[in-house]
């Protein structure tokens, strides 16, 4: 199969479609990982987790997000 007629299928594609085709596709490039990337992302992710559980941090919806990215 040819790039172009990749990229022709591509479009029939829905958003959530093209954004996990646009995540592998990048994930592809990636060769080896650094070693104790995955586990430092885990434990970034409970870190963060635990902060908002406990109400040490306020979560922001995608609308206050967005409106805070049009208002800099």
């Amino acid at each position: 199969m040819s790039i172009k007629q990749v990229l022709e299928d591509a479009k029939n594609l829905t958003s959530s479609e093209k954004a996990m085709l646009a995540h592998c596709l990048i994930s592809s490039l990636d060769g080896v990982q650094d070693e104790g990337v995955e586990e430092a992302w885990g434990q970034l992710a409970e870190k963060r987790f635990s902060e908002l559980a406990s109400g040490q941090v306020k979560g922001l919806s995608w609308d206050e997000i967005k409106k805070d990215i049009k208002g800099q």
